[in-house]
């Protein structure tokens, strides 16, 4: 369970990266509201996974998720390059996320 706590946070960290960008500084007020909300659910649901996960762990997986999602969403909604070397460099923070997920005692 607290591994998908720990995802759903990765992924409001994604929302709040990208919200960053339609924020436009903080100087418009909706997309800062909803970004604001999206970092305190994600560091909210961090700080609840970060009760039985190693912090080291949680921390390298909210980043990691947060990371290659938002680089992801990059690509996609805002042309960001997607050369094979950083497609290949995401894949391999996947990789790490994987492992830690594999070699992280419950």
């Amino acid at each position: 369970m607290q591994w998908a706590v720990l995802v759903l946070a990765g992924l409001f960290e994604v929302v709040w990266a990208i919200g960053l960008k339609y924020t436009v500084g903080f100087t418009r007020l909706w997309p800062s509201v909803l970004t604001l909300l999206a970092m305190a659910l994600s560091v909210g649901l961090l700080g609840l996974a970060m009760k039985t996960l190693p912090v080291g762990t949680a921390y390298a997986v909210w980043v990691g998720v947060g990371a290659v999602g938002t680089a992801l969403l990059g690509i996609f909604l805002f042309g960001e390059s997607a050369h094979p070397g950083r497609l290949l460099s995401l894949a391999l923070i996947v990789a790490g996320i994987v492992g830690l997920k594999l070699f992280t005692p419950e």
